[in-house]
């Protein structure tokens, strides 16, 4: 697998972390790219969105466009059960054991 292959798995994972992590699974592209800078992937916004309509098409994510101009990503099923190790999708990088 070449670097930006393994980049862009990486980044896909961060996405649904975040997701994950959050009460109710829900974020929008500007806090998405927060996230992505925070592990070391400075990449604009519309990368951001390439990557959150890429893990759409993979069933991890479903995407809603409110009235604003704003993407907003909600993590699916699918989504969580990769984020918890239970199944997992091609494309994305694997977890790591996550402390209990």
């Amino acid at each position: 697998m070449d670097f930006a292959t393994f980049q862009e798995q990486d980044q896909r994972l961060i996405i649904l972390r975040a997701l994950a992590d959050e009460l109710d699974g829900h974020l929008n592209e500007t806090l998405l790219q927060k996230h992505l800078e925070r592990f070391g992937h400075r990449v604009g916004r519309m990368k951001v969105r390439t990557l959150m309509r890429e893990l759409e098409l993979m069933g991890a994510v479903r995407l809603h466009e409110p009235a604003t101009d704003i993407l907003v990503a909600e993590i699916t099923a699918r989504g969580q059960d990769h984020v918890e190790r239970r199944e997992a999708i091609e494309g994305v990088a694997v977890p790591s054991r996550r402390p209990v």
